[in-house]
């Protein structure tokens, strides 16, 4: 494997729920007015649109159901953050 990424895994529900993790982490403190949780469903929603676009699979259904697609994505990514800063506090999960 060449790439840290490629369109065909960040199209992917695991792909694009790290890379909206690690985004949301790099930009939040860029956009601090905005809440993390809003953040991270624009981040995820960019990155599908971007995703699918760019491996040839948008089409109008697909389209109309990013939008749904960015929620779960940025709900996982953020309890996985939540998560790591649980373990990292010593409470358990």
């Amino acid at each position: 494997m060449n790439d840290f990424y490629s369109w065909s895994i960040l199209v992917t529900f695991t792909g694009c729920s790290a890379a909206t993790g690690i985004m949301t982490q790099f930009l939040k403190n860029t956009f601090q007015k905005l809440p993390t949780q809003w953040l991270s469903y624009f981040i995820a929603l960019i990155i599908l649109y971007a995703a699918t676009y760019f491996t040839g699979a948008l089409t109008l259904p697909k389209a109309a159901i990013i939008p749904l697609d960015a929620v779960l994505v940025a709900l996982a990514s953020n309890g996985a953050y939540s998560a790591v800063l649980r373990v990292k506090n010593g409470k358990p999960l």
